[in-house]
């Protein structure tokens, strides 16, 4: 068996090709990093290091890697005879590998299982986006699409922070993982991933991941930030910080049981779990590389606005959602374009206008005038 993974960074190592592996896959990664292309190729195995609780170290091997920048053609071959393609490159990145995909697909031999295609990435529905991008490139007279290939999307979820310097290749992660995938495309012939749950109704698992660890991680850093805290460890081990993830958590957890019928036990030891990982003082993140990209992390269906629009929809003020939204907006670091980009909207707009350009919300919708007053308040400081 054999997975064509594109990603070759810490998260493609160290969770979806670790998995992989552990599933009896030979895996290709692709990359357009040349420097760490050209060690995974000279390599014959390296270590993912798993903190936390039951601490682990796992070899993996069996793997090659090429360069899908120059080596294109060698790509679209190893597709063209693979099981599997995955990515974890961002979901910005997936209109850049989809026309490698799309070829491998065409050239795939007659006959041939479908290859199963999953984009484990960070976002709702990557693989539909995904998927998009490989229709915009297929050539109809390959065939149909729909017969060489099954698009299934994904839910992931693993901390895999910067990694210390003079690692190599060795990744470390944390020991808690979650690779949720949807089971209806495969029509009964899923892959075979013990690491992976496979489930009829994937949107419920894709929002309580993002309305929870996702929520959590990203107000850890923007409390923490406000407070002089360096590492997520260390802003959850403040007492007012932790005070604060929690209440953001208890609102989200509201709405995955109003919304989704998670039974609220269950969701309550989800909660506890996740604020667990983020105390986490083996991981060494910190509160500015997981507060980076603020603008999308406010954006309209993203981690903050996307819970508090649809709890200011069912007549609930979000109180502690507002508060994390307010401190994002706050949040500051001149290497971090997105932070810049956000400071510069908040200087030149007014309240209104910016809160319409950072958020998407429409000036009718419930919860504009309070993120548009705490917008307000954030340039009346400035």
């Amino acid at each position: 068996m054999k997975a064509v993974h594109f990603g070759a960074g810490n998260i493609g190592r160290g969770f979806v090709g670790l998995l992989l592996h552990d599933a009896g896959y030979e895996v290709v990664f692709a990359d357009v990093a040349d420097a760490l292309i050209t060690e995974l190729a000279a390599a014959d195995s390296y270590e993912v290091h798993e903190v936390g609780e039951n601490p682990a170290v796992r070899t993996v091997n069996n793997f090659r890697a090429l360069n899908s920048g120059t080596q294109e053609a060698d790509v679209v071959a190893e597709i063209a005879t693979a099981d599997i393609v995955t990515t974890a490159v961002g979901p910005h990145i997936l209109k850049f590998v989809a026309p490698v995909i799309a070829k491998g697909i065409a050239a795939r031999a007659a006959g041939l299982a479908p290859l199963q295609v999953m984009a484990c990435e960070n976002a709702i529905n990557a693989t539909d986006i995904l998927k998009s991008e490989v229709v915009a490139q297929w050539d109809p007279a390959a065939g149909a699409l729909d017969a060489a290939a099954v698009f299934a999307n994904t839910a992931v979820d693993r901390i895999v922070p910067n990694q210390e310097a003079g690692q190599g290749l060795d990744v470390t992660v944390e020991t808690f993982y979650e690779w949720v995938i949807d089971r209806t495309p495969f029509a009964g012939n899923e892959p075979v991933v013990p690491g992976a749950t496979f489930v009829d109704d994937l949107e419920p698992y894709i929002e309580r991941k993002l309305f929870t660890v996702n929520t959590g991680h990203a107000a850890a850093a923007y409390f923490g930030f406000e407070a002089g805290l360096g590492k997520i460890s260390e802003a959850m081990a403040d007492q007012d910080v932790a005070a604060d993830v929690r209440a953001v958590l208890d609102e989200t957890k509201e709405l995955l049981v109003a919304k989704h019928g998670f039974n609220r036990a269950e969701q309550e030891a989800y909660v506890e779990k996740i604020l667990g990982r983020f105390s986490n003082p083996h991981l060494p993140d910190t509160v500015t590389r997981v507060g980076r990209a603020p603008l999308r992390k406010l954006s309209r269906h993203e981690r903050f606005i996307g819970p508090a629009a649809e709890l200011a929809e069912r007549g609930i003020v979000p109180e502690a959602l507002l508060g994390a939204i307010a401190a994002a907006l706050r949040f500051s670091d001149p290497a971090d374009a997105e932070a810049v980009e956000l400071a510069k909207i908040l200087s030149a707009s007014t309240p209104d206008e910016a809160t319409e350009k950072i958020t998407g919300l429409p000036a009718d919708h419930p919860l504009f005038a309070a993120v548009s007053s705490l917008i307000e308040e954030a340039t009346a400081v400035v």
